[in-house]
């Protein structure tokens, strides 16, 4: 299919899709862990022996997008490298050394009654996956998703078309090497833009749609779909330097959290810096992020310290995913949780600090789904996590939170086992 696709023909494809995919979901629901692992290491190995297809294909991809005027942290987002399509292979690997969560039972308790109540893991069935630019998504949510016994509808941007179909293939030569169907993973073949508007409103086929890009797509996603969604709207991140922080260990920190990747969701966005080591730290700060390229927008306070221009209200809401860094500078560790509150995001806030005590406040009284003590945000990771990877970042309350890996993709249902129980 293509984007002439007439709107009724696009609506019958994806209910097709959407019935394939809730029969390969009854399938893969019951399979054991040995064959879904073989899948996964199949689905690896065909990645890494096709890396020169893959290659070419993301040439591709990458030509187009830079005859659209993608700007570079786009461009950066949408490239296939030799070490991404080994991190996607090692990924998956990964992935299948993890326990399976399918059929765990906890919290197995007998009642008065002489019944034995608990809960039992269980996959979510078919789970939409909408998302744009990173090919590398196609394999770490079809992995995460097939490790968790469910079926997989992605629907990846234009951009990246050709990458992901050549990611698909591979895909679909592993679950053919472990005897599972084809259909347990589909890429949606249509760029048509009303594919996506026919696969949220998709409730009988679809248990849980998770869009990963900007906040266009998700707001728009969250706002029309019919079907439960995993989000996060902005990775407004904060790093906060507290005046008992190690200022080697606080240097580093903000250095990494902004300039090792600028496109990514938890790389940090505004700097919060404690009154009392301002003038310690700033200068250095912003002559290392001067060498990086990064524009400095500062308080008052921060321009008194350092060449920045004049930070905006908007500034302390902004998600860059560039080389722009807010700063400000506070009087404290209250005033810096006020801040985070009021512009942040709930995905990663960082404190820098060698008090104990300050460090178990901010962990207990920030309320993000990531909080972190004398670490890059850039952990926020799944992969950096021990999940494997994840299937994108929640900063909802409900369901998952965080970094959604296996048991994200899971729910529980509870399970009685009696011995000729009845109830009187």
């Amino acid at each position: 299919m293509n984007s002439a696709t007439t709107t009724e023909s696009v609506a019958e494809y994806m209910r097709a899709v959407g019935q394939r995919a809730r029969r390969a979901a009854r399938v893969i629901g019951r399979a054991e862990s040995g064959v879904k692992d073989t899948a996964l290491l199949a689905i690896a190995a065909t990645l890494e022996s096709q890396a020169t297809a893959l290659r070419t294909e993301n040439q591709r991809d990458l030509q187009a997008g830079r005859a659209a005027g993608l700007n570079d942290a786009l461009l950066d987002r949408l490239q296939l490298t030799p070490a991404r399509i080994i991190a996607m292979a090692q990924g998956l690997r990964e992935i299948a050394a993890l326990p399976d969560p399918v059929g765990e039972i906890e919290a197995l308790s007998y009642r008065p009654s002489g019944i034995q109540v608990g809960r039992m893991r269980v996959p979510l069935g078919v789970i939409g996956i909408i998302y744009e630019s990173r090919p590398n998504v196609t394999a770490d949510a079809a992995g995460l998703c097939l490790k968790a016994g469910n079926a997989t509808i992605l629907r990846g941007g234009s951009e990246a078309i050709h990458s992901n179909r050549a990611i698909a293939a591979c895909i679909r030569s592993g679950l053919s090497h472990a005897g599972l169907p084809a259909d347990v993973v589909q890429l949606v073949a249509t760029t048509d833009r009303t594919a996506v508007g026919e696969l949220i409103r998709m409730d009988e086929y679809v248990d849980v749609v998770v869009p990963r890009g900007g906040k266009g797509l998700i707001e728009r996603i969250a706002r029309e779909s019919r079907v439960p969604v995993i989000k996060h709207l902005d990775g407004v991140c904060h790093v906060y330097i507290d005046d008992q922080a190690n200022l080697d260990k606080a240097t580093a920190i903000a250095i990494n959290a902004k300039t090792h990747r600028y496109g990514v969701c938890n790389a940090m966005e505004t700097l919060l810096v404690a009154a009392a080591v301002a003038e310690d730290i700033l200068p250095q700060l912003a002559e290392c992020y001067n060498e990086r390229g990064v524009e400095l927008r500062g308080c008052e306070r921060t321009r008194d310290l350092i060449v920045a221009r004049a930070a905006s209200e908007d500034d302390w809401r902004a998600e860059y995913l560039a080389p722009v860094l807010a700063i400000r500078i506070v009087d404290d560790m209250a005033q810096a949780i006020e801040h985070i509150e009021t512009y942040g995001s709930h995905h990663t806030d960082v404190i820098v600090t060698e008090n104990y005590t300050r460090a178990r406040q901010f962990l207990r009284e920030v309320d993000s789904s990531s909080v972190m003590v004398n670490a890059s945000s850039r952990f926020a990771d799944g992969f950096e996590y021990g999940l494997g990877a994840e299937i994108g970042i929640s900063t909802d309350k409900l369901h998952a939170r965080g970094p959604v890996g296996l048991e994200g993709l899971t729910t529980r249902k509870y399970i009685v086992l009696g011995d000729g129980q009845v109830r009187v």
